[in-house]
Formats: structure tokens, sequence, C-alpha cells
């Protein structure tokens, strides 16, 4: 997955971490503390507050160490009473952890060894997601840079198409078929596009353009909320047989 030459630099996504994480906060904020989220229905807004707080120190220690750590339970976390700057001090330091070890430094992640700027990537992209679930319930404005979204979408292809994903996401094994395609692209000013074919062996994809059996189009903040089922497939353009974007949505997101 660090074979992607167009991603953002290790200073944007940095960057767009705080960014995101500050967001995050304000939000929340001004939400209610146990509300369920609309996007989330499983989750209360405390249990994403902890979730995010904890992913972000999870990470920094896989970083720091050099070795896989638990994943942290949500559930089983209470955020402090000072928990903006709890999650912003979680930020901070994974940023610094990227850092100090060197973005380049070889770390594991999901059995392989992958850079620690793999982990600042997934954390950005993560975090950007739950900021708009908690801006989605706050009922407060969002929005997403086209350059990040787009890399996001690429991150979610890139994590379908590993070895492992349906060991970690066994939803995934059903988007197995027989050369259905899947054609997404971007309508900002620097467009993407990505085509995506469902094989016997599990997902592959490449950059660009071709025929497809339904193809998605539209900016590329709503292309990734979308995709992530946070928005409705209503909030883009789309062409083809609808019937296997609903499945592949059901099944392929985070």
């Amino acid at each position: 997955m660090d074979h992607i030459t167009d991603q953002p630099d290790t200073g944007r996504l940095a960057a767009a971490l705080v960014e995101q994480t500050e967001a995050f906060a304000r939000a929340a904020a001004g939400a209610d503390w146990d509300a369920r989220l609309p996007t989330c229905p499983e989750w209360r807004l405390r249990v994403l507050v902890a979730h995010i707080g904890q992913e972000h120190r999870w990470i920094t220690d896989i970083v720091r160490n050099r070795r896989a750590a638990a994943i942290p339970d949500p559930y089983d976390a209470t955020p402090p009473a000072d928990w903006e700057r709890w999650l912003r001090g979680g930020a901070a330091d994974l940023v610094a952890a990227v850092r100090e070890t060197g973005a380049e430094t070889p770390v594991t992640a999901f059995g392989e060894a992958r850079s620690a700027k793999f982990w600042l990537r997934r954390a950005t992209h993560d975090t950007t997601v739950h900021r708009v679930d908690a801006a989605l319930l706050a009922g407060v404005p969002y929005e997403l840079a086209p350059d990040l979204a787009a890399d996001a979408i690429t991150e979610l292809l890139e994590f379908l198409a590993l070895p492992v994903a349906e060991a970690l996401r066994p939803a995934v094994a059903k988007l197995r078929g027989d050369g259905e395609t899947l054609r997404i692209g971007t309508t900002d000013a620097d467009a993407r596009d990505w085509l995506v074919t469902r094989t016997p062996n599990g997902v592959t994809w490449h950059p660009g353009t071709g025929p497809a059996d339904v193809e998605v189009t539209g900016p590329a903040q709503d292309l990734l909320l979308v995709l992530t089922r946070r928005l409705s497939p209503a909030r883009v353009s789309i062409r083809g047989e609808s019937a296997l974007l609903d499945h592949w949505l059901e099944h392929a997101s985070l």
C-alpha cells in the first residue's frame, strides 16, 4: 500500500490530522454526548470520542515501538474530563512519533512491514471520516480538501485489495465476483479515476478509466462519504447497474 506515488506527503498528512482532530473536537463539543450517531447508530458520541483518542495512541505505540499492539476497545474507555485536550494531544503525539521515527521507517501493519507514514495516512483518513460523523450529528458544516478526500478513496481501495482484508473485515469476502466492474471518478479540478474489478479471488483496481458495469462520479468529498456510507448515493451521479453499487456499499465500508 506504500507504492502509490501521488499520495500526499508527510507534512500534508500531519497538518490534516491535526486540523481534522481539532474540527472533530469542535463538532463534538456542541453535540449531545450520549446521542447515537446517525451514520454509526451502534455508537454514541462518547464512544466515538474514545475511539479517536485511543486510535491515535495505539498507532503512536506501533510507530514508536515498531511492534504490533492490541486494538483498543472504545466501549471499555471513558474519555477524560479534559477530553478536548486529550484528543489534541493524541494527534500531536502521533505526528511527533512519525517525525522522530522517520516517515519511511518500516513498522508493522496488517502482518507486513510498512512505512510509519502508512499509519499517519490511516489515522488522518479515519479521523476525517469520523469528523464528518460528529459534524452531521451536531448539525455543523464540514469541508474536505479534494486531494485528501481522493487519497482516502485510494486508501480504501488499497485496503479492500489486501490479502488479509477478508480476515480483518469478513464482509469484504462478499465483494468477490466474476469480473463485475465499477468506475469511480472525481469531478474536481484535479480529477482522479479508479477502475475496480471484482474477481473470484477478491477486489483488484488500478488508476484510470475504462468501460464499467456501473460508474459513480462526483466531487471527491461526496464520493468518499458515499463510499464510506456517510451520505446517500443520491449525492453523486450513477450510471449503469446501480444494484452493483448498492451491493458494493453494503460490504466495502470500513
